[in-house]
């Protein structure tokens, strides 16, 4: 063959191959086995921890894909700051720049917020890898901290500082800013009710300087979420049951250093309410029986709150009956023509139940004994709602915890249920402090250690001592509520008291004891008896005393029976908001002694709240004094003023000689008071109560008489004001009292102040 024809057909087969044979791979270089994996730039990290978050090892050929997902493993550990790999012939490189360790953070520039607050939020902590991600994500938790406490202004700077052996410490540059106060809330949609009004009912607050103490005119999401939910109630209480928040929209003003509020409603029409009926499933209950408790009546405006406390008065008569877990719920018929809504109460089955156990939780020192027989429900009693509200009153009444819930859950049956009280204890110790100031520029001072839970056992023991320029008095008392665990609380008291009686020119010092014993005769109704021994001298009269007391000098013995008969509906006996109080006090001596009298006295309360602030009471006292056979001595005679009749001094009400001005006392006495509690405009969590009161009464009577005594009937009065706060000495109270009706022998005193603290 011609060597022409060899070389054509050579060529042929060569671009026949080229155009139909197989192609190398573009990545046909990199198809060779790996035959090492070497790791560089590591430090603290072991190599072999490296090659285990590779794809590729020894043995593996190279792959394009393997090695970026190898990549990017490495990066998702959060241990390397940079991470490059290479080709060194078939071996495969990886160089890492590791991420520092956090060897110390810190805060810097915070005020308002101390450093545990802000490390608990933080994740970063000491001995962790230092990631940029990291780091970020914790400044912008301290900014939410800052910005839940109105401080919206915030910034935080992170600061890194290089240590040796590739350490870090971190600290955070807080720039805390002012807070960012609400300028503006505005209402659109208001047609019934005015801006000024809702902004009353809504917590957040416009800014104003004199709220420095209160945080309510800072912005806070949540409370504008609470903001909502009370527009809601106080629309549904006002009739306009279709009522609808549509958006509360709170703007941050281009200055960034405070808040435009607006709230955005639908008030929709005024609804009355319908007829009132009643489905029931209980057996045996009368629907008549129920419709006393229904306090929705037929025409009057709609108002979402009596409908619930109809739920409440039928749940609580029910529960009389012993159904603990009785199911009311109102059925609400709308009526958009007419604009009435009608109530259809649901009375769902139920059986009666017995108490299974009651459990005491939250008590640490109290012992459980000492809550349990206040209780007026034991095991194995039929449930009964009355007597489970009495017991929480009880509780509560004994003064040693902060909180009491009382309530019932189901039992191990459905005829059974378990009583949970639930306490919060307080301290129960006290040192108190008093201070008063009159007029005549008296002053009094007055110290008392009280424990009212001694070794968690409810006794109660007390020492005070009261100590001024003219008396000096010490007391010990000590009260065991349950003697000889029978519900009567007995106790005794010791004293000696010392008094140089200017307004009555002499001193007194008396000493002796009281032994006393109280039990209940039915719920709410107690009686106390007493015996009182007592030695009680004039002496020191002044030489131009009044003849009625230098008659008196010398010392005289008293041996007293009495008793005290007291029914007391008050929601608290510290500090009464809701209830009433009566109680008659009658004391005979001559069982013994020098003297021969017999004295009552009576006190009554009734105290009416109108809200958690606003609330009203009425206070009146009264007390008579007759000698059996003999006049009544001096020293058992009513001295009215300073506490029993504000305005006035001790003893600057009453018969008076008025040729020595010295008070005499006097064997009869009344005295009235009206109190008003009303808004402070400060902060509720200062616990400030402020009061308008007027006291009114008289104190007259003597067995004496001449033409130097003055003594008349005449109704005395007195105005004043006075405020409560709770401060960490205790709670202060200010009263100051001016007398606009008295006989011209009065003496008034002005200022009263007192307060105390607890340990």
């Amino acid at each position: 063959m011609p060597t022409r024809l060899i070389r054509f057909l050579q060529l042929v087969a060569l671009v026949f191959a080229l155009a139909f044979g197989p192609t190398p791979s573009a990545n046909a270089q990199f198809q060779s086995t790996v035959t090492d994996v070497v790791v560089e730039g590591t430090q603290r990290i072991d190599p072999a921890t490296v090659r285990s978050y590779l794809l590729i090892q020894p043995g593996d050929t190279f792959d394009s894909d393997r090695l970026d997902r190898s990549l990017k493993a490495l990066y998702a550990t959060g241990l390397f700051a940079d991470v490059t790999m290479r080709r060194d012939g078939d071996a495969l490189v990886i160089n890492v720049v590791e991420n520092p360790i956090i060897n110390r953070i810190a805060f810097e520039g915070n005020k308002r917020v101390d450093d545990e607050e802000l490390d608990r939020e933080i994740q970063l902590r000491p001995r962790l890898v230092y990631t940029r991600t990291r780091v970020q994500q914790d400044v912008q938790r301290i900014i939410e901290i800052y910005q839940r406490s109105g401080r919206y202004a915030v910034t935080v700077e992170p600061k890194v500082i290089r240590q040796d052996q590739n350490r870090v410490d971190l600290v955070f540059e807080i720039d805390e800013g002012s807070l960012t106060p609400v300028r503006t809330i505005t209402f659109l949609g208001n047609r019934e009710f005015s801006d000024s009004a809702l902004r009353g009912v809504i917590q957040t607050k416009e800014y104003a300087f004199y709220r420095f103490l209160s945080s309510d005119d800072t912005y806070d999401p949540d409370r504008l979420s609470y903001d909502r939910e009370l527009l809601r109630r106080y629309y549904l209480e006002n009739g306009f049951a279709d009522f609808r928040v549509l958006s509360a929209v709170a703007e941050l003003a281009p200055d960034r250093e405070s808040f435009v509020v607006t709230f955005t409603v639908e008030e929709g029409d005024v609804y009355t309410f319908g007829a009132s009926d009643f489905d029931i499933s209980l057996p045996r209950v009368d629907p008549e029986t129920l419709r006393q408790f229904v306090v929705t009546e037929e025409g009057e405006e709609y108002d979402s709150t009596l409908i619930d406390d109809t739920i409440d008065a039928i749940t609580d008569h029910l529960g009389t009956l012993g159904y603990a877990f009785v199911d009311v719920r109102p059925r609400v018929n709308r009526d958009p023509e007419n604009r009435t809504i009608s109530i259809t109460y649901q009375v769902g089955e139920a059986s009666k139940v017995f108490v299974e156990r009651i459990d005491i939780v939250g008590n640490v020192r109290t012992l459980d004994r000492v809550i349990r027989r206040e209780m007026s429900l034991v095991e194995g009693d039929a449930f009964n709602t009355a007597k489970l509200r009495r017991s929480e009153r009880r509780v509560r009444n004994l003064g040693f915890f902060k909180s009491v819930d009382v309530k019932n859950s189901e039992g191990s049956a459905p005829d059974r249920t378990v009583v949970e009280v639930e306490v919060e204890e307080q301290s129960t110790g006290e040192i108190s402090f008093g201070i008063g100031f009159s007029t005549a520029e008296s002053l009094i001072g007055d110290v008392g250690i009280r424990e009212r839970n001694l070794l968690g056992r409810g006794q109660d023991l007390r020492f005070g001592v009261t100590a001024s320029g003219r008396s000096t008095e010490f007391d010990v008392a000590f009260t065991e509520p349950y003697f000889l665990d029978r519900d009567v609380a007995a106790g005794f008291d010791l004293f000696r008291i010392e008094r140089s009686l200017d307004e009555s020119s002499y001193d007194e010092l008396r000493f002796g004891g009281v032994l006393r014993a109280s039990y209940t005769l039915q719920p709410d109704l107690t009686q106390s008896i007493n015996y009182r021994i007592e030695q009680t001298e004039i002496k020191d009269v002044d030489d131009d005393a009044s003849r009625f007391i230098q008659d008196q000098e010398g010392t005289r013995v008293v041996s007293q029976i009495g008793q005290t008969l007291t029914y007391d509906k008050r929601d608290n006996r510290l500090d009464p908001r809701d209830g009433y109080i009566a109680q008659l006090t009658t004391e005979v001596a001559g069982a013994g002694g020098d003297e021969r009298f017999f004295r009552t006295r009576v006190k009554a309360g009734y105290y009416y709240p109108f809200d958690e602030v606003w609330g009203l009471s009425f206070l009146a006292q009264g007390g008579m004094i007759v000698g059996l056979g003999e006049d009544v001595s001096i020293a058992e005679r009513f001295f009215i003023g300073a506490s029993s009749f504000r305005g006035f001094e001790r003893g600057g009400v009453g018969p008076r000689d008025t040729s020595t001005d010295d008070a005499l006392g006097a064997n009869n006495y009344y005295v009235g008071s009206i109190e008003l509690a009303f808004p402070s405009g400060m902060p509720e969590d200062l616990g400030v109560r402020t009061f308008l009161f007027t006291d009114i009464g008289s104190v007259w009577g003597l067995d004496d008489s001449g033409t130097d005594i003055a003594d008349v009937n005449s109704i005395r009065a007195s105005l004043g004001v006075g405020l409560s706060f709770t401060t960490a000495f205790g709670t202060i109270r200010v009263d100051a009292a001016e007398a606009v009706a008295k006989e011209d022998f009065d003496v008034p005193e002005v200022f009263r102040l007192s307060f105390g603290t607890r340990f």
